[in-house]
């Protein structure tokens, strides 16, 4: 075993915890860990010398948001606010009778029906080919070809597609009844590109910095920006769509 994997009496090394967790979580990373205590979320203690040591607690917390981040799909900031209940006291008996951290609340403080940037993570993502597509979307052939050449849907690199391809075309086709034609939703493409666009230019500097986790702070940033952006959007929608008629 490496010097990293080592346990000695004053606590477990990152590897020692790395072990511990890879069995339920297969994809988390010395990296991982070192961000979730960038963002305060565990504060292992420090030997003379610097290095991480830390308590059977802090691989629980640990588990706790990896959990979370998973089954549950929660934010880092609303992750931290549950363990912060805990650390006071704060907790709820839920309908299985089991005590849990309260519920947090989104993690920005958004308007009524806007969206939660837990709607953009991107675990849990499943594959199903191009038949499939077409029999949960509910739509003939010739339709998703259509869709497709005006690069409104595409499949991944190994020729899937996945439940935001279903939730898309089921759209593209309800709009379509209502007189709209691929060619209208192009429109529609672009705009989403452009802010998308927008957003990198935001998130790719964060990515590229040297400190531990540089990736997964770009990564919550694009979340929240791009709910905001969505949020924005509809906002601006409605606004538009105001007395439309009345015109």
């Amino acid at each position: 075993m490496t010097a990293v994997g080592q346990q000695s009496g004053g606590g477990m090394s990152i590897g020692s915890v790395l072990d511990r967790l890879r069995p339920d979580f297969p994809d988390v990373t010395i990296s991982k860990i070192r961000f979730l205590e960038a963002e305060g979320l565990i504060s292992p203690e420090r030997t003379a010398s610097g290095y991480r040591r830390f308590s059977v607690e802090d691989c629980e917390r640990l588990r706790y948001v990896l959990t979370a981040q998973r089954d549950h799909y929660l934010p880092l900031k609303v992750i931290k606010e549950q363990l912060d209940a805990l650390d006071n006291g704060i907790r709820s008996v839920g309908p299985d009778g089991v005590t849990t951290a309260p519920k947090g609340p989104r993690v920005l403080a958004l308007a009524p029906g806007s969206v939660s940037p837990t709607e953009f993570l991107g675990e849990r993502r499943v594959r199903m080919s191009r038949a499939d597509l077409l029999e949960r979307a509910g739509v003939e052939e010739p339709f998703l070809l259509e869709l497709q050449k005006s690069g409104l849907v595409s499949a991944g690199p190994a020729g899937f597609y996945d439940e935001e391809a279903v939730v898309l075309v089921r759209t593209a086709w309800a709009m379509a009844q209502y007189g709209l034609e691929v060619r209208h939703l192009r429109a529609f493409k672009l705009a989403a590109d452009r802010e998308a666009n927008l957003l990198a230019q935001v998130a790719g500097p964060v990515a590229l910095g040297r400190d531990a986790g540089a990736r997964d702070r770009a990564e919550e940033l694009v979340r929240e920006l791009a709910a905001l952006s969505l949020s924005l959007h509809t906002s601006l929608v409605k606004s538009a769509v105001h007395g439309i008629l009345d015109k």
